[in-house]
């Protein structure tokens, strides 16, 4: 199995499920699966020694060579690390599923969703060409935008994936543009030769602009402040979506993009200070919020926004490394890209269990509202367990795998200080204080997660009384991360080794292994990130007992003044905006349509003319008309204007097609039988159509327009009809360009066909041809659609 097909069984296993399972039993569906992670993982897993040793892998299928894309799919150390949260996680995911959602929802549409998702995120950390990487983004936008709006039935379900849709897009779109840019600096769409060559190009007029465009697209995708509002609404989703998108690996696509491109970007300054800045900033935000919040799921979303703001940051940090080279200081700050590799996979351990436990919970207790909940540590003891080990991970307390990471991050911080590099010495002193503050309100979220939910005796508005452990089905997913939180603790440097330092070696391509990170230790004496640790604890702990005399803070920043109501008002406006717009052109008639479309002709197609001195003409060189052609022609004129003057529809229908077929006698006499055929063939359809639609409508009566209506509809007639006459007889006397009409001579050559109409279709205009088919396939599900429902009896009126 290669690195292509392997993205691709996702794919294949969800046309399987949406073609051949439609009479499998729900239940039996995650189970088939659950198959395609597994065997993926493993297929990923058999790598894993050769990758530690510092070898690489690559496959190549070819998509479009002309333009330079291939379907190349590259495996280093850094995509092996994605790939197996990918794959490690969804089957995690698929085993919790099974137990979680209940037989009686669509499991068919969940499971191709998800699928989807997962296949296109494989396709994101393994493409090696920008074009690939980029219709692969856009899939996990369009994929997580599905299954965010799984349950479809609630209003907030849809918003919540409208949000997620508008917002990641708007991203990806930005990040077309900068691989756009990328392109025309480099003149290659493969990734790995950018990165080579990218010294050459850092003066580009067009190196800063892509920058800040990819930039834009990982912050959007990994809700990077302020575009983090997207992801507490997409907790919308069922809960093993949430586990899986929104903990593991949606989230962490923009994060994998900015690890990327540090080989192309990390030496800059504004880089450095981007990535830097914005992490740190949507660290403390979502850390700030999450204390708020009173759903478990609404804070476990900004705990991940948090999260990611803080893998973000060392990312920055650790980027300035390319600016130094191999320096004695080099290593403090590789040592943050080391601490944000391993808090990533850590992050996926923990905050994996942290949803899953929500799950539970609200699956057994029926609500995750925080103020309803208490004392569920005697009904839900093992959930309990697991929920301990996932909150103190993620408030860095020891003996967890949070501990080492966040101590790394704190170290990090204090350290860089130290350094005169990107005005460190100056502005980087606000750096580890923001970092603290924002852990203080980290271990205050953990600690309401585990105190308000599980403590004290249970509460009498608790809506299921009888509340116990679920399946053990549902359980082992979580407890078996929760194993995975704890051994890594004691085992860290099986990741270090395995993992964390290949993936370095592809993100400082040349450096020295000694400045790819060092062995990772629980105890390194009495340090400033201890003592910073112990202070979080100490603080925090006071601040957790203390809130209620300073959670008034809040009223500080109120919802009516927050980035949701921002975008809300904004999007409403939009909307209404809209509306208003469209209601002045769309008026019901066809008549004003074709106004429209007239007057824009004259104003852009005749102000060209003019404007280029092209309607200049002489008739001198025009071709013999022979009689024949003097009366087909007259035919048609007669016929045309005999429309205006109709009583009946079927009259006006008969006039329609004398013209239409009278075309089709004048393509014979200029010898063109293909066109004479088809336009036979469109015209008896047309026709038929005609006919058969005015059967079913009522009888025609004339709308008596007034004069002034009626001069001006024909002024634009006569205007537009010379127009065409004028176009029809400068483009043979005042050609701007040369012809390509040679170009087509050579269709044989070119294309090995000998019908020129064919090959233009088939061949030089194919993806217009595809896209036209695309649309007329749209629009038939759409009209298959409606037939297929059809309106019944007491439906709403249109």
């Amino acid at each position: 199995m290669t690195l292509n097909i392997a993205i691709m069984i996702p794919f294949f296993a969800a046309a399987v499920i949406a073609l051949l399972m439609k009479h499998v039993k729900n239940n039996r569906i995650g189970w088939f699966v659950l198959i395609i992670p597994v065997t993926l993982f493993l297929f990923l897993f058999r790598y894993l020694p050769e990758v530690a040793r510092g070898e690489t892998f690559h496959s190549t299928l070819y998509w479009i060579p002309s333009y330079g894309i291939q379907f190349t799919a590259y495996l280093d150390g850094l995509s092996m690390i994605f790939g197996l949260l990918i794959t490690g996680m969804g089957a995690l995911v698929v085993l919790y599923s099974i137990y979680y959602l209940s037989p009686e929802e669509s499991m068919k549409h969940f499971y191709v969703y998800l699928l989807l998702f997962m296949g296109a995120m494989l396709g994101v950390v393994f493409s090696d060409n920008l074009m690939v990487l980029y219709v692969f983004w856009e899939l996990t936008s369009i994929s997580s935008f599905l299954l965010i709006a799984f349950w479809f039935h609630r209003k907030k379900s849809r918003e919540g994936a409208l949000k997620s849709l508008l917002i990641t897009v708007t991203g990806g779109f930005a990040m077309l543009a900068g691989f756009l840019m990328l392109y025309v600096m480099t003149g290659t769409m493969r990734i790995r030769e950018i990165i080579e060559n990218i010294g050459a190009y850092t003066d580009h007029s067009l190196f800063l602009p892509a920058m800040l465009l990819i930039l834009l697209s990982a912050f959007t995708k990994s809700a990077q402040f302020p575009f983090h509002i997207w992801l507490p609404d997409a907790m919308e989703a069922p809960t093993p979506v949430s586990a899986y998108l929104h903990s593991a690996t949606m989230v962490k696509a923009g994060i994998y993009l900015v690890a990327r491109f540090t080989p192309v970007f990390g030496g800059e300054r504004l880089w450095f200070w981007l990535v830097t800045g914005v992490g740190l900033l949507t660290l403390f935000w979502g850390s700030f919020q999450a204390v708020r919040q009173t759903d478990l799921k609404a804070l476990l979303a900004y705990s991940t926004v948090s999260q990611l703001g803080m893998i973000m940051a060392m990312f920055g940090l650790g980027s300035a490394a390319l600016k130094l080279g191999y320096s004695t200081e080099t290593l403090l700050y590789t040592q943050a890209t080391f601490a944000a590799l391993f808090h990533l996979i850590n992050h996926a351990m923990f905050k994996g269990s942290l949803f899953m436990v929500v799950g539970i919970i609200d699956h057994e207790a029926g609500t995750r509202d925080i103020r309803r909940l208490g004392g569920l540590m005697s009904l839900l003891p093992i959930t309990f367990t697991i929920a301990l080990i996932g909150s103190f991970s993620m408030a860095g307390l020891p003996p967890f795998n949070g501990f080492l990471s966040k101590e790394m991050f704190l170290g990090a911080m204090v350290q860089i200080t130290s350094l005169d590099i990107f005005s460190l010495g100056t502005w980087g002193k606000l750096l580890p204080v923001v970092a603290w503050i924002a852990s203080v309100f980290t271990f205050i979220y953990s600690m309401i997660l585990v105190m308000k939910t599980f403590l004290g005796v249970p509460k009498e508005s608790l809506p299921k009384k009888n509340v116990h452990e679920p399946k053990t089905g549902m359980l082992i997913p979580p407890a078996i991360l929760g194993v995975m939180v704890i051994a890594t603790f004691f085992v860290p440097n099986v990741l270090g080794d395995y993992l964390l330092r290949p993936a370095m070696a592809g993100i400082f391509p040349g450096f020295p292994a000694d400045l790819l990170g060092t062995r990772i230790h629980f105890w390194h004496g009495i340090t400033p990130e201890l003592l910073m640790t112990l202070g979080i604890i100490l603080f925090g702990a006071l601040m957790y007992y203390t809130m209620p005399y300073w959670k008034g803070v809040y009223r500080l920043f109120p919802e009516e003044a927050s980035f949701n109501t921002l975008y809300n008002v904004a999007l409403g406006q939009l909307e209404d905006t809209s509306k208003k717009a469209t209601r002045l052109y769309m008026t019901g008639y066809l008549k004003d349509y074709l106004v429209y479309i007239f007057i824009a002709f004259l104003l852009l197609a005749g102000g060209t003319l003019f404007i280029t001195d092209a309607y200049r003409f002489h008739v001198s060189g025009g071709a013999y008309i022979s009689v024949y052609e003097w009366i087909i022609a007259l035919v048609m004129a007669v016929a045309a204007l005999s429309i205006l003057f109709a009583k009946s529809r079927l009259t006006a229908i008969i006039l329609n097609s004398v013209v239409g077929y009278a075309i089709a006698v004048l393509f014979v006499l200029f010898r063109a039988p293909d066109l004479a055929l088809t336009q036979l063939v469109i015209e008896t359809v047309t026709t038929v159509l005609f006919l058969v639609s005015y059967y079913f409508l009522p009888e025609w009566q004339k709308e008596a327009a007034p004069k002034r209506t009626k001069r001006f509809n024909a002024l634009i007639s006569i205007m537009t009809g010379a127009l065409f006459v004028v176009i029809a007889l400068a483009v043979q006397n005042g050609r701007l360009f040369a012809s390509i009409s040679s170009y087509f001579e050579n269709a044989y050559e070119l294309t090995g066909g000998k019908n020129i109409v064919n090959t233009i279709l088939g061949d030089f205009r194919a993806f217009d041809t595809m896209l036209e088919v695309v649309v007329l396939l749209i629009a038939g599900i759409g009209v298959f659609t409606f037939i297929k429902t059809g309106r019944k009896k007491g439906d709403e009126q249109a």
